[in-house]
């Protein structure tokens, strides 16, 4: 019995032959899901250039009703978070779960305060008018009749990109409960690696959408 175990971890799927064989699929199966995303956000994109090249006075004003400041706070914040996830695989590679559980926790603290720098953000904009699409739109302070497109389009967005967040925490978390458990170490870290992908990922949409939404001139 000892040998089968040891022949065949508790974390080893029975289709696979050995770890690394299930390692590399895990981690192709997360490029293949980051591939569809980058494809998704790349419509929103597009669509984001075409309504820009129609209309770059509009899109230059509106950007002036953004928060800067509270815009680059948070890709600090983001940026930062990326690098608690980096060491957070760190730790796990290294056998060193004290180390795996405080990142992972500082990471979602992170993504909470990115969270909640948005819904200030949200909160004021939707307070003085300016709602996605044209019936709610009441805000007076741009004078261009399609206002309420590049906020429809910012909203949109950054939206997503939140729920993304929120995702993100979700399955931090559950890595979390799993690393109490020790169910994470040098031998069996896949989890934490393909989250971490994840985090990534989602760190990266928010690099573009800054200074594309922000940093309009």
């Amino acid at each position: 019995m000892s040998n089968h175990s040891q022949a065949h971890p508790a974390h080893l799927q029975h289709h696979f032959v050995d770890s690394d064989q299930q390692f590399d699929a895990a981690k192709m199966g997360m490029w293949v899901f980051i591939v569809n995303e980058i494809l998704f956000f790349g419509g929103l994109f597009c669509a984001y250039i075409v309504f820009r090249a129609w209309h770059p006075d509009l899109f230059t004003q509106a950007a002036t009703e953004l928060n800067t400041v509270w815009g680059a706070v948070n890709t600090l914040v983001l940026i930062g978070s990326s690098l608690t996830v980096a060491m957070a695989i760190r730790s796990a590679q290294k056998n060193q779960i004290k180390g795996l559980q405080i990142n992972l926790l500082i990471t979602i603290a992170l993504a909470c305060v990115f969270l909640l720098i948005k819904y200030f953000e949200y909160s004021h904009k939707l307070h003085i008018g300016i709602w996605p699409g044209a019936e709610l739109y009441t805000y007076e302070g741009i004078d261009h009749p399609l206002a309420h497109v590049f906020f429809s389009i910012y909203y949109v967005m950054t939206g997503i990109h939140a729920i993304h967040i929120i995702v993100g925490i979700g399955l931090m978390i559950w890595i979390y409960i799993r690393a109490k458990k020790n169910e994470f170490g040098s031998e069996y870290y896949t989890p934490v690696e393909m989250v971490g992908l994840y985090w990534h990922l989602v760190d990266v949409i928010w690099i573009f959408l800054f200074p594309l939404l922000y940093l309009i001139e």
